[in-house]
């Protein structure tokens, strides 16, 4: 047999008769079969495909459901050959049908333990509102869910639609029955070519011969989906060896779990910034978590290494260190850090949701003024009573009255009380501290409702030269929005406090800004220091340096936006509002403000300030968040405009970061 099977046919015209709430144009979007055009010669969607018809009859009836017509229905569709006999007509004859409201809601059951009352708060329809199908198959998925959270693993929910023509209103009730006893028969682990089988099966919380729950299938996605290991997981039920018996086939994507980053940072006073990591967060398919990072920049060099076994001895507990040594330009603040150390973690299980932490760190800073001072000195004076012995100034200047002499910051006798130089030194600190955190979201990635949070403190004095006690708390809370778009509010916030008579040291306080808190510079927002002989930098502000807050509170409005783009191409946009403060330095710096020898007039015009600059006023901030997962690694793009801020603040309007994966 000779078979000449010829040109595809394609589809010239597609037409909707009996369409009054939707125009055939919008139609045309819904349905997947598409129209023949020059440019879509990538797309086999414009093919004439007589299965994929019965397809586009299910896309209009949910599309109408979701409007309200839940009459409507596809009369026919008609394929026409042209004559040419190269591509068809296509010709949609619906019956729309009315439009419908929800009358009465109710939940029916017979089960003696659920409360219909409490099951209609699962139910996200309200009477009034307009008919929408996809919202009658979402009560469906809660309250099934809602059910199995109570002990229930075998019910089935079936929802009865009572139409009334005369008053176009649909009366919805979902009928709650015990449904048939079924027992997992066998988990099957696919797809996971380099993971190991227990590092899946440890997260799937039904076991082999455990009763049926879909609650609990659901929250193995997520604990696997949390994993991070993987692109896609999905768990399908299929039928066992009897009717009372089902498998599980956990079917997971590989992903790359090890990954090169590179950062790259741009605001109006630094040049890029560049930091480089390479980790791998599934060593050899065990779920070992191995990093090692060097940062070389214009602010920091550094080297660390970090390791956790999440499994400790097939245990659930987690076991980690981490060893680094680093040193950190503090341009805004005036010093260098140099510091090394080690830290020791164990994490546990306290509940299905819940996970504590204890960590102990120890570490030797060195930190370094690298700020220099001009000290005009009267002639005749004695150079001691201005800089601190054994010190030999530069001669910089001369005037008629004083000559100016040029020194490290903290050589200068009036400076050792700055908060600057009270933090330089060597000193080794030893700290032990915990962290209880719950996480309740419906997906750690694509995260569309719930809420997680987090609380710790720590305690710094068992042993070492600093004393110190700090807390730190933070949560999110996210819920779905109109459509697709998901509202997301987020909160952190922290106090840290000194005692046995130390205060807080530079390098311990809080700083904010940059990715922290968006339109703001690297510790951009917060208390500040002008010392004297200060001026204007090129951008008109005062020069002065950042010294950190005693405490902090932040918080973000997030608003994420759906794209009309397929999910494959990792792109995520949000507009966000960034709000809060930073500030409360200790009684002795403040005191500087009350010493008139120390306030400055850094524009020359005879007007003195304060020099230590610390308001617990609120800063607000907003813009667009752009991230992309390319396959080179996440990029993301912040834009931000300040529209709440304090004159000593550092802002900036855009950072761009990027990394790459393997």
């Amino acid at each position: 047999y000779e078979i000449d099977e010829g040109p595809k046919t394609g589809v010239a015209k597609i037409n909707f008769v009996g369409n009054r709430e939707f125009t055939s144009a919008e139609l045309r979007g819904v349905i997947v079969t598409k129209q023949s055009r020059w440019w879509k010669f990538f797309s086999s969607n414009s093919n004439y495909d007589p299965d994929r018809l019965e397809y586009d009859r299910e896309l209009l009836r949910q599309e109408y459901a979701r409007h309200g017509y839940a009459d409507f229905q596809v009369v026919s569709a008609v394929a026409e050959l042209t004559p040419d006999r190269k591509n068809f007509f296509i010709t949609f004859t619906v019956d729309e049908g009315p439009k419908y409201t929800v009358g009465e809601v109710r939940v029916k059951t017979s089960l003696a333990k659920l409360d219909e009352r409490v099951l209609e708060n699962f139910v996200p329809i309200k009477p009034g509102q307009t008919f929408d199908g996809d919202k009658v198959e979402k009560a469906v998925e809660s309250i099934t869910f809602a059910t199995g959270a109570t002990g229930y693993a075998f019910v089935d929910v079936n929802p009865r639609l009572d139409r009334n023509v005369e008053t176009k209103t649909v009366d919805i009730t979902f009928q709650v029955n015990e449904g048939p006893r079924v027992y997992v028969e066998r988990v099957n682990i696919k797809g996971n070519t380099r993971t190991l089988d227990k590092v899946i099966r440890r997260e799937v919380r039904i076991a082999e011969g455990d009763a049926f729950n879909r609650v609990l299938v659901d929250r193995s996605r997520s604990r696997i989906r949390a994993l991070g290991y993987f692109g896609e997981v999905n768990i399908e039920e299929k039928p066992g060896s009897a009717p009372d018996r089902t498998e599980l086939d956990v079917s997971v994507e590989e992903r790359s779990t090890g990954s090169f980053s590179v950062g790259v940072g741009v605001s109006s006073t630094e040049n890029f910034i560049v930091d480089f990591s390479i980790e791998e967060r599934n060593l050899m398919g065990r779920g070992q978590f191995l990093r090692f990072r060097t940062q070389v920049s214009s602010r920091t060099r550094q080297v660390d290494i970090r390791f956790t076994q999440p499994y400790f001895l097939d245990r659930n507990l987690a076991a980690g260190f981490s060893i680094f040594n680093q040193r950190t330009d503090y341009k805004e603040s005036g010093f260098v850090r140099d510091r090394i150390g080690f830290g020791l973690n164990a994490g546990f299980q306290i509940s299905e949701y819940g996970r504590g932490n204890l960590q102990y760190l120890f570490t030797r800073d060195n930190v370094q003024i690298d700020t220099p001072a001009n000290v005009p000195v009267p002639l005749g004076d004695d150079l001691g009573l201005y800089f601190l012995p054994g010190v030999t100034p530069t001669l910089v200047g001369e005037q008629p009255t004083y000559e100016l002499y040029q020194s490290s910051f903290c050589n200068v006798i009036a400076n050792q009380l700055t908060p600057t130089c009270e933090s330089q030194g060597k000193f080794i600190t030893s700290l032990v501290g915990y962290t209880i955190s719950f996480d309740k979201r419906d997906d750690p990635i694509d995260t569309t409702r719930g809420w997680r949070a987090s609380f710790g403190q720590s305690v710094a004095g068992l042993g070492g030269d600093v004393n110190y006690w700090r807390t730190e708390l933070s949560g999110a809370y996210y819920h779905p929005l109109i459509g697709k778009f998901v509202g997301a509010l987020k909160m952190r916030a922290g106090y840290i406090d000194g005692y046995g008579g130390d205060t807080v040291r530079l390098s311990d306080r809080f700083f904010e800004g940059a990715s922290t808190f968006r339109g703001f510079e690297v510790a951009g927002v917060g208390p500040r220091y002008i010392q004297r002989g200060a001026g204007l930098n090129s951008n008109g502000e005062i020069v002065s340096q950042s010294i950190g807050g005693k405490i902090y509170a932040i918080g973000s409005a997030e608003v994420l936006l759906p794209l009309p783009l397929p999910k494959e191409y990792g792109i995520r946009t949000s507009a966000f509002a960034d709000f809060g403060t930073v500030g409360l330095v200790d009684e002795q710096t403040k005191a500087l403000n009350e010493d008139l020898n120390f306030w400055v007039d850094p524009e020359g015009d005879g007007i003195f300030i304060k020099p230590v600059q610390d308001d617990l006023s609120l800063r607000l901030s907003a813009g667009v968040t752009v991230s992309w997962d390319s396959p080179f690694g996440p990029v993301r793009f912040d834009f931000a405009n300040v529209f709440i801020k304090e004159d000593y603040d550092r802002v900036e309007s855009f950072r761009f970061s990027a990394g790459t994966s393997f």
